[in-house]
């Protein structure tokens, strides 16, 4: 399995970045984006786990979700990583409050704990459009166009997915293997 841990995307956040996919798939760009279906905040890449290890993870994430509240994320512009001058992978951002740090630290360290090593580069909350096809780049003007997306409503992050990612002829497909309430209990 090839796992991670992500906030999906409620109703109504996830059709306005939906739309905002569309509009970029739209052009002509060598890029190969995500699925709608598959619009997240990523908070921890597992990469491939064994089935034995599957349940640690569930256990772990249990246990980092345990008094979490809800909190409100909004989406606001874009841009790319891993710099705007080389563009591999095309974002939108995610302004969060110290709640979502505060989670995504947590999973970390319990994470680094059943050896899972950490990122090893400061959390930038996000959601993935697209990556651009190797070799390729992007027209002029480009990342202007994902920093000038304009602010969706925010929303309210109530849960988080443990995802097994499986590779496809169309790109990745989500399938969920846990979920995590945010409740404060």
């Amino acid at each position: 399995m090839r796992l991670f841990a992500a906030v999906p995307l409620p109703g109504t956040a996830q059709e306005a970045t939906a739309r905002t996919l569309r509009e970029f798939r739209a052009l002509p760009w060598p890029v190969r984006w995500v699925h709608e279906e598959g619009l997240h905040v990523t908070l921890k890449f597992f990469g491939e786990v064994t089935p034995d290890r599957h349940e640690t993870i569930v256990e772990m994430l249990g246990y980092c979700v345990n008094r979490m509240m809800p909190m409100t994320l909004a989406v606001h512009g874009g841009g790319a990583f891993p710099f705007s001058s080389k563009p591999r992978i095309l974002r939108l951002d995610v302004e969060a409050g110290p709640d979502l740090e505060l989670l995504q630290d947590r999973i970390e360290r319990a994470g680094e704990r059943i050896g899972f090593p950490p990122e090893g580069r400061p959390f930038h909350p996000h959601i993935t459009l697209g990556r651009v096809r190797e070799g390729h780049r992007l027209p002029p003007g480009a990342i202007e166009m994902l920093e000038a997306v304009k602010a969706q409503p925010a929303f309210v992050a109530d849960r988080i997915t443990l995802f097994d990612s499986e590779p496809g002829p169309g790109g990745a497909v989500y399938a969920t293997r846990a979920e995590f309430r945010l409740n404060g209990t």
